[in-house]
């Protein structure tokens, strides 16, 4: 059974603690980083002895970022069939699971703001299923849907917020999205057993802006699934426990790929001048976020047995 854990600061102190209904119950112990809780205080809740029999309420509490900034973000692009076609990719003739990361420093609360670098134009959303590793990995590892539990033991809620026209002309996955407050990510850190990961498919992922939906899709639409991605992940790196894959955001972002004639000369450009069509063709997108946009994300079954909770972020300019 899904139990949903938020990191917390209350009366001066931060702790781990379990939602059950309006009240916060601690986990006993000190777990300063996401890896000191997959380690220690996962293992302490689940040995029966582990939570404190009162709690504050959860009105009462701040709700921090569930993933510590010492974390590794690793992504996973283009990952559901129809993102790919919004991209002007086949889903059936592609055969590479992309990876990239973005920085740790981007991670943010499920509810903070997010704030909008003044240069940049074309702001978009993502809403992803964040996979939280419950142990170590130093080689190639083979993992199957049969054991995806041993070294998955949380999932999160992530919105890979992206600026396109820094991440396109310039060709850089990592600077488009790894500015400050572009992770939310939680509420809650959710920690999933044999059997939730067995529901993986079921998972509805939903993003709003100004309450008109955006993004609505299962996990099933995934492409590259999390069995076979990791197996893959682990032949060319490690990761550890607390590390976080983001896996990827159905189709309904902003972005959209342009018509052939325009993404081939767009091919011959300089960047500089790449740049400017993009920032041409953000003016004249209305899905684009703006300052003042409120944007939503959940991720849950239908039958609300996993439930990864709900992000709510409004977009301010900086400074």
């Amino acid at each position: 059974m899904a139990t949903n854990v938020i990191r917390y600061r209350h009366a001066g102190e931060t702790r781990w603690g379990v939602v059950e209904g309006a009240t916060v119950k601690p986990i006993a112990g000190e777990f300063a980083t996401t890896r000191d809780f997959m380690l220690r205080g996962v293992e302490r809740l689940r040995s029966g002895d582990g939570l404190e029999h009162s709690g504050p309420p959860l009105s009462e509490v701040e709700v921090l970022c569930p993933i510590t900034e010492d974390r590794q973000f690793l992504c996973q692009a283009v990952n559901y069939g129809t993102h790919m076609r919004e991209s002007g990719l086949d889903p059936d003739a592609s055969p590479f699971n992309i990876f990239f990361r973005k920085a740790s420093s981007c991670l943010a609360p499920a509810d903070s703001d997010i704030v909008k670098p003044a240069h940049v134009e074309f702001l978009d959303y993502e809403v992803e299923i964040g996979l939280v590793f419950s142990r170590d990995v130093s080689g190639p590892t083979e993992v199957r849907a049969d054991n995806l539990h041993e070294h998955v033991g949380a999932l999160v809620l992530l919105n890979d917020v992206s600026a396109r026209d820094v991440q396109l002309p310039e060709m850089q996955f990592y600077k488009g999205k790894s500015y400050r407050t572009f992770g939310p990510a939680g509420p809650y850190l959710t920690l999933v057993t044999r059997e939730d990961l067995a529901r993986f498919d079921a998972l509805r992922l939903e993003l709003s802006v100004n309450g008109q939906t955006r993004q609505s899709s299962l996990a099933s639409d995934m492409v590259h699934k999390p069995p076979a991605t990791l197996t893959e992940l682990s032949s060319f790196q490690n990761w550890e426990a607390g590390d976080i894959l983001a896996t990827g955001t159905p189709g309904g972002c902003a972005l959209r790929a342009p018509p052939k004639p325009i993404m081939m000369l767009a091919q011959v450009m300089s960047p500089k001048r790449r740049q400017k069509l993009i920032r041409r063709a953000a003016q004249k997108n209305p899905r684009r976020l703006e300052p003042g946009d409120l944007v939503e994300a959940s991720i849950r079954t239908d039958d609300a047995a996993i439930d990864l909770g709900v992000q709510r972020n409004r977009v301010v300019t900086m400074g």
